[in-house]
């Protein structure tokens, strides 16, 4: 039976329920299918090989989405390749198109769990009311081990962009 965790992220102070596990320091992360930009499978096995941030987002089309994927698409410029960047969510592959149009984001990968549905119970944020994923941070080593892990609290909120980018700075 898959986890259930009540109240583990709000919107406007109303509890939502995330579907599967919370992750923790130190697991390793677990693997995937999701939708690249040109409709293709993507695996977690096919992210591995250098340290990347999972920046895992509602829906592109809301303010703190658009704000957080802005912000880690500029960070991630300043890595260059030494580290992969992923903007996570349930908008189909078209709605990521447009949007990496509309901030001309060039420095990240965007990512669509919105066919298979693998990611979201797998990472533990997986909203059952909305079926949207809920704002999250992941950063992994090149071997898949998690580095930093945040669940933000509140939907509406950033996460802590200092954290993840220190944690994801020390793996270099």
């Amino acid at each position: 039976m898959t986890e259930r965790r009540l109240g583990a992220q709000t919107l406007h102070g109303r509890p939502l329920t995330l579907i599967g596990p919370e992750l923790r320091l130190g697991d390793l992360a677990p693997g995937f299918q999701m939708l690249g930009k040109d409709l293709q499978p993507v695996r977690f096995e096919q992210t591995q090989g250098k340290p990347r941030i999972f920046s895992v987002v509602p829906s592109l089309d809301t303010g703190v989405c658009d704000l957080q994927s802005r912000r880690f698409n500029a960070e991630a410029a300043k890595f260059r390749d030494a580290l992969s960047v992923y903007t996570i969510s349930m908008d189909t592959p078209f709605a990521q198109a447009r949007w990496c149009g509309a901030a001309d984001a060039q420095n990240l990968v965007l990512l669509s769990d919105i066919l298979d549905q693998s990611f979201g119970p797998a990472y533990g944020v997986r909203i059952e009311e909305l079926g949207l994923l809920a704002r999250a941070v992941f950063v992994l080593d090149g071997s898949g081990r998690l580095r930093h892990v945040q669940y933000v609290g509140e939907m509406g909120e950033h996460p802590d962009y200092d954290a993840a980018l220190s944690a994801a700075r020390e793996l270099l």
